[in-house]
């Protein structure tokens, strides 16, 4: 029999809201103080919840553990297996070298560490964000950020700036698929709505990013540049989103982000900044071939999730 949830079980919003913010306020503050591990952090957290839900909101024991059962399965499969296979594949294409290739590719298209910043932190990122999520993003650009003469606490700070335009649909969906599965909302119509929300934001993270970096300065020399990337976005997250699906929202939008950034970026044929801006130039001219390879992995991942998203493939 199923238990109904009372969502003010204190009978005032404030306290109730304050209750309810318990286990996150204990996940946070132990992860934060820097001498709880992360997974014990998180069983500290579940019991926290446990011990308000049984014993002040009043659910009955057998439903509080069967649905932390529910919810350690769902937090398995499917979104314990999407990351799983992404971090296989992400260290597959790392140990070969691949993102090696990709700096150099990414290097190569402009010295200005402000435009490097647009592709890396903000196309690259939402790219890793749409196919792996859950940190992995601001873990590699952040490293080709450094690569490329960025202080690792800034490489990490502007990463994470970033990645607030693409974290609604994280990886591959995974979000919006879990929230259907909490509220029971079609995932299809929480990706609509996610997806008519987000692209003013999109277009506004770009600038939002160089604002960090250089201040207004910066945005008044290559604000053309981040106009490209915010639209180039933003566009195709709302189109996804609305005619496709949540699985390849970043996906797609982040490609069509570094395809743009880079042609743009090409066809001014100069740097956009002063001397203090611009970074160490490619050491030798890197080919199509070079520039394509590390990304056949991904792009047949893509491919597949693309397939996978249509109707037909579904029926």
């Amino acid at each position: 029999m199923p238990w109904p949830q009372s969502y003010d079980p204190l009978h005032s919003t404030l306290a109730s809201t304050l209750l309810a913010a318990g286990p996150v306020v204990v996940l946070l503050g132990c992860i934060a103080s820097g001498r709880v591990k992360a997974h014990y952090a998180a069983l500290l957290a579940l019991a926290t919840a446990l011990l308000i839900v049984t014993v002040v909101v009043g659910m009955p024991p057998r439903a509080a553990i069967a649905a932390t059962a529910m919810g350690a399965a769902y937090g398995m499969f499917p979104i314990g297996w999407i990351v799983l296979n992404i971090l296989f594949l992400y260290q597959l294409t790392k140990e070969e070298g691949a993102f090696d290739r990709m700096q150099a590719s990414i290097g190569s298209i402009s010295t200005d560490r402000r435009i490097q910043l647009v592709l890396i932190a903000f196309a690259l990122g939402s790219f890793f964000e749409g196919t792996a999520g859950f940190g992995t993003p601001v873990a590699i650009t952040g490293a080709l950020l450094i690569g490329l003469g960025f202080g690792p606490l800034e490489a990490s700070a502007l990463s994470l700036l970033a990645n607030t335009a693409p974290v609604a649909f994280g990886a591959m969906g995974t979000p919006i698929f879990a929230l259907a599965g909490v509220t029971g909302i079609d995932a299809a119509v929480l990706s609509k709505m996610i997806g008519r929300q987000l692209p003013l934001f999109s277009l506004i993270v770009p600038f939002w990013l160089i604002a960090a970096y250089d201040g207004l300065r910066g945005i008044r020399e290559v604000w053309p540049t981040i106009l490209v990337a915010g639209i180039s976005f933003a566009i195709p997250q709302f189109v996804v989103s609305n005619y496709h699906g949540p699985a390849l929202v970043d996906v797609v939008s982040s490609v069509c982000c570094l395809l743009c950034v880079a042609t743009f970026a090409r066809w001014q044929g100069r740097t956009a900044g002063g001397a203090e801006n611009v970074g160490e130039a490619s050491a030798s001219p890197i080919s199509r071939r070079e520039r394509l390879s590390p990304w056949i992995p991904w792009l047949i991942l893509c491919v597949l999730v693309f397939g996978w998203g249509l109707t037909p493939t579904k029926a």
